[in-house]
This record gives structure tokens, C-alpha cells and sequence, in this order.
């Protein structure tokens, strides 16, 4: 890995690309080359048969600059640093600071890649590269630029690691209630990246999440205990209030009352039962005391009962 440190002080850390990738894309870029140099010269010698041997080699010279150093240089200013050959071997050339190349830097490059490439056949490339600490030939030194690798092995991503043991259930009485969703998202973020952060990033941007979680909460940071380890802790607390709410026991099948088929319930208190005189009774009994409804209670029964 090699730490670059971009205008706005942050560290980025890329794969400078190897000597063998390097060397795979210069000979696939000169592969391309050639082949497009041998292709457009048979065809001007075949236009220009008429002139004469001079103007014919200094047509030769041109098409030799226009082809193998031009378009080089054309080619790495439009796609940023990603020739053909680069872009087959997943390579890409970036300034020193980790932003992308301009037309100066791919002049520079071209130029001096003539000499230790094209006249010394790669030798004072090669060894630039292997005495240089990450790998830069003459033309990367002077252009201030760097060969890195694009396709990287996809680090592990949306995995919160668990807090430390010792850390287990100390937070159960916190309250988490003022802590908005948008404070949680950052912590979750940090914690499933806080791997791939720079040392010293990574610990200021824990120590600032931590900060404004203990302010939410009315409680501080307990001394002794990592920011890292505070946070995973406290997001763990949160998971585990959240599965409880969410996977709650459900009341069972006995609690529930049951419905009768008629979709009355069947729990549901019986009436009373009406009476029904005997065939011996002409009219069922009068009641001398007054309706449920009726709270005066002062009218007086009259004993009298209509015919059913």
C-alpha cells in the first residue's frame, strides 16, 4: 500500500501496480502501436509512390512521431490515465495526490518513455522501477504522477463487528431515544469500514461519532474504553433492543378467544334466559321491582299485564 495525501489533508492509500503488470501493459500499448504504425506506412508509401526518397523517410519520421509518441500521449490525456494496454491489465496513471492526469503530465510521460523505453528497449525503465520505492520510472518521477492498481480484492463490507466481551451488556440502562437514525447510519458505516481507514482518520472520526452519541445519550464515554469499542457496544445495545421489540412472543393460542362458527364469540357471558310460561300459567309473573333502566324507582306497579 502506498499513503498519498491528497490538497485536503486526507490519506489515501492505493496498490502501486508491480513491475510485471507494468511491463505487460507497456508491451501491449507498443503491440498496438506497432501494428497500427506498419498498417498506416503501407498505406502512405502506397499514396505516396511518386516522391522521392527524401520526402518519403521524412514522411516516415512524422508518421513514427505521430503514432509512437503521440498517440500515447493522446491516448492516456482522454481516458485519464487508462491506455489499452492499462486497461486490460487493470492499471491506471494518477498524479502524486491521487487525482487524475492531465495533458502535461501524459507529455512528460511520453516524452521521456521514448528514451528509457523506445531507444533503451524498457532497461533504464526497468531498473528506475525497481530501485524506485513504488515502482515509478524516469517518466513518472519527472511528471510526478503513479501507476496503481484499479482492480483491487473486494475487502468484506456490511459486517458490524461484535463489541469486546468485557463491554457486554454495560450499556443496558442507556437511554438511545434522542439518538436520531441518521447518527446510527454513520456509526454503522464506520464500524464496517473502519477497517479500510487510515489509523489516524479512522480514530478522529470515531472519536467525533462517539462524541456526539455520549451527547445524545446524557452519558460519557466511560474512561478506559476505546471510541471503536464504545461505539460497537452501544450499536450492539441498540440490535438487541430492536430484535426484542420485534420478535416479541406473540400471545397464544389459548389467550386468544375463540369464535364460534357463526362468527359470534363462544367465551361470549350467556343471557339469561327468557321466560316462557307453563301451559298451566295464563301470563307470566309481574316483577314488583323497577327495569335496570328506570333509576326513579317512585312509579308503583299496577299489576295489570297484557295478553301475550
Amino acid at each position: 500500500m502506498s499513503e498519498l495525501v491528497t490538497g485536503e489533508a486526507v490519506a489515501l492509500e492505493l496498490r502501486p501496480a508491480k513491475l510485471p503488470s507494468r511491463a505487460l501493459a507497456v508491451l501491449l500499448d507498443l503491440a498496438v502501436a506497432v501494428v497500427a504504425y506498419i498498417v498506416v506506412t503501407i498505406g502512405v508509401v502506397a499514396a505516396t509512390a511518386s516522391l522521392d526518397e527524401a520526402a518519403q523517410a521524412a514522411l516516415s519520421v512524422a508518421l513514427f512521431v505521430l503514432l509512437l509518441v503521440g498517440g500515447p500521449i493522446a491516448v492516456e490525456t482522454l481516458s485519464h490515465g487508462r491506455s489499452l494496454g492499462k486497461l486490460a491489465c487493470g492499471l491506471r496513471v494518477v498524479r502524486d495526490d491521487g487525482g487524475p492526469i492531465r495533458f502535461r503530465h501524459a507529455l512528460v510521460r511520453g516524452l521521456i518513455g521514448v528514451i528509457e523505453i523506445l531507444l533503451t528497449l524498457g532497461v533504464v525503465a526497468v531498473v528506475a522501477s525497481l530501485v524506485s520505492a513504488r515502482g515509478r520510472r524516469l517518466g513518472d518521477v519527472f511528471a510526478g504522477t503513479l501507476v496503481v492498481r484499479e482492480r483491487v480484492p473486494a475487502a468484506r463490507t456490511g459486517f458490524v463487528p461484535p463489541p469486546p466481551p468485557w463491554l457486554a451488556g454495560r450499556f443496558s440502562a442507556l437511554d438511545l431515544s434522542a439518538v436520531p437514525d441518521g447518527l446510527w447510519l454513520s456509526v454503522r458505516q464506520y464500524l464496517t469500514r473502519m477497517q479500510t481507514l487510515d489509523p489516524q482518520v479512522g480514530w478522529s472520526v470515531a472519536q467525533r461519532l462517539a462524541t456526539e452519541v455520549a451527547a445524545r445519550t446524557g452519558a460519557p464515554v466511560p474512561p478506559g474504553v476505546p471510541p471503536a469499542a464504545y461505539l460497537a457496544a452501544v450499536l450492539h445495545e441498540r440490535q438487541t433492543r430492536e430484535a426484542r421489540r420485534a420478535f416479541a412472543a406473540a400471545p397464544s393460542a389459548g389467550d386468544r378467544p375463540s369464535v364460534a362458527p357463526s362468527g359470534t364469540p363462544a367465551a361470549a357471558p350467556q343471557q339469561a334466559a327468557q321466560y316462557r310460561p307453563e301451559p298451566s300459567e295464563p301470563y307470566p309473573p309481574v316483577s314488583q321491582d323497577p327495569p335496570a333502566g328506570d333509576r326513579s324507582g317512585t312509579r308503583p306497579s299496577t299489576g295489570f299485564v297484557p295478553p301475550a
